[in-house]
């Protein structure tokens, strides 16, 4: 009987079960250290470090007397004798004093200069990664604009920088029937009235306006939910500061798309001319009437 494993990707835009897939693959833990949660990425070193320690400090209690001042038997001894081998403090009181632990020390030691060289680039890598706060509205519009019926929504960069030649893409994800009777979904490009801006700082209104060339052209809500439809969205930019290129994505469903009303201005100036976002109204939407 086949086996089948399945598993889930489960994050903010959509959920992925991948059926007789492996679970697990060794080339996949540098991978999976950048999207684990940090918690959860110091729990595994940590608990790496202990079990380590506990298997050496087992290996160490075969020879009874290999280790100088230790009591004979003792596993807090050899355990935390193999703690001060592992990290290469040897504080002196306790010493090998076999070939077997001097053997034991030297593979101990060894692992332990591996062990920090890792998790030091780990732990570099993992915080000099390029992170974007780019927030973008929970869902999109549909309304009319200079007369065109447009998808519309907005993203903001919430940061107190600048992201340079920042740009976005956004398609739609609709099925297919080919002619020979294959049926596949297929990704198309949305046509945007400004996919790029120089300087990304506050809200960017991202509108397509659905005409004759738009794939969007002719579709009804009901058409969109019945076709499971989504509105892909990416967006990069180089971030001033780290001057690192930097990505964002967003997912929109069929049911995330809300027709006949418009976005609720979000940006004003105060009395000192300075421009303000309120973030507290980025996601609302009210009636083209109002």
């Amino acid at each position: 009987m086949k086996r089948q494993n399945q598993r889930r990707l489960d994050n903010k835009e959509d959920k992925i079960f991948r059926l007789d897939s492996d679970r697990f693959h060794w080339g996949d833990l540098y991978h999976l250290s950048f999207i684990l949660p940090l918690p959860a990425l110091l729990g595994a070193i940590a608990s790496s470090y202990l079990a380590l320690n506990i298997l050496f400090a087992c290996a160490y209690l075969l020879d009874s007397k290999g280790i100088a001042n230790a009591r004979p038997g003792s596993f807090q001894d050899a355990f935390f004798f193999s703690v001060q081998t592992l990290a290469t403090i040897g504080y002196g009181a306790m010493s090998p004093q076999s070939t077997y632990t001097h053997t034991l020390v030297f593979v101990e030691a060894f692992i332990g200069l591996l062990g920090v060289a890792m998790a030091t680039g780990l732990m570099f890598a993992r915080f000099s990664q390029p992170t974007a706060r780019v927030l973008f509205s929970n869902i999109a519009v549909i309304c009319p604009y200079n007369g065109v019926p447009t998808l519309m929504f907005r993203a903001a960069n919430q940061r107190n920088n600048a992201i340079v030649e920042a740009g976005i893409n956004a398609r739609v994800l609709l099925p297919e029937l080919t002619s020979e009777g294959h049926s596949l979904r297929r990704l198309y490009d949305l046509e945007l009235v400004r996919s790029h801006t120089s300087l990304f700082i506050l809200s960017w209104m991202v509108m397509h306006p659905i005409n004759e060339r738009s794939p969007l052209y002719g579709k009804t809500a009901e058409m969109l939910s019945n076709s499971g439809a989504q509105i892909v969205v990416t967006l990069q930019g180089l971030d001033e500061t780290v001057k690192q290129t930097m990505h964002a994505r967003k997912i929109y469903q069929a049911d995330d798309i809300v027709w006949d009303r418009r976005f609720v201005d979000v940006v004003s100036f105060r009395d000192d001319g300075i421009r303000a976002i309120d973030y507290s109204h980025f996601h609302d939407v009210i009636p083209l009437d109002l």
